[in-house]
């Protein structure tokens, strides 16, 4: 009983003394354990190697689907751009994109913010341009549909016979130099062939218009719209007159003594 009494104090004077080594030179010893190197975990470091593995694998994942996002903007704008705005930074930036498998995902990132920002410019140009243009194209289709619009009242007035008589005046006088002799003789020739009326036919002869052409077809080669407008006739007959009679009076004096010219 003594003996084993003795043990343990020996055992709790070796615990007392651990104790008190500690508390007088806990921080030594505090130093002097955490000096020696332990050995990682092999399961600790397969995880943080899979970790890692699996954030580059995201990174590289997000940075193609950017790129692949970005190429398509990119391509679209550059397919539907008008031939006038410059593209050729952006096809640059394209044709280096389309690498971007081989691309680490940092680089690759930062040229997609480099290809949409010049894709968005694109664009804006583009827009610019197209506007513009239709601006223009709708400016010309206003201006033609006023000339057309007075094309038609002129040809309106034209197409009465005071209008066509106002018009052959003018046209005998800055054509054919003739003056108002001449013209008075014209007017006296027309009126007995047509009355002056465009649409004025001869159903025996087939002889048509103001200056009554047999056939009337033969006007064709002033103006396709023969049977319809009066400056056509006009045109025509005048010509032909001077062709033929040199003068509108010769032409009456032909057509007094033959009923014809």
């Amino acid at each position: 009983m003594r003996r084993a009494r003795n043990k343990r104090r020996a055992r709790v004077g070796a615990g007392a003394a651990l104790a008190l080594a500690l508390t007088v030179s806990g921080t030594g010893i505090a130093a002097s354990w955490a000096a020696p190197t332990v050995d990682e975990d092999p399961l600790v470091a397969s995880a943080a190697s899979v970790a890692q593995a699996s954030d580059e694998l995201r990174a590289e994942q997000t940075a193609q689907q950017s790129a692949k996002e970005a190429l398509d903007s990119a391509t679209a704008v550059l397919d539907d751009a008008d031939d006038a705005v410059d593209t050729d930074d952006l096809s640059t930036f394209v044709g280096r994109l389309a690498d971007y498998r081989t691309l680490t995902p940092t680089f690759t990132l930062n040229l997609v913010k480099q290809t949409e920002a010049e894709t968005a410019s694109v664009s804006e140009d583009d827009a610019a341009v197209k506007k513009q243009k239709a601006e223009e194209a709708e400016k010309r289709a206003a201006e033609k549909a006023e000339r057309e619009a007075e094309e038609a009242k002129k040809r309106a007035a034209a197409n009465t016979p005071e209008g066509a008589k106002a018009v052959a005046k003018t046209m005998a006088s800055e054509e054919h130099g003739w003056g108002e002799g001449e013209f008075s003789c014209l007017v006296s020739l027309w009126n007995k062939e047509s009355g002056w009326s465009y649409t004025a036919s001869n159903p025996s002869s087939g002889a048509y218009g103001i200056p009554q052409a047999l056939p009337g077809s033969k006007m064709s080669s002033v103006a396709a719209d023969w049977e319809t407008n009066a400056t056509t006739q006009i045109t025509w007959g005048l010509k032909y007159i001077a062709d033929v009679y040199g003068s509108p009076c010769s032409a009456w004096g032909h057509s007094q003594s033959t009923g014809w010219y």
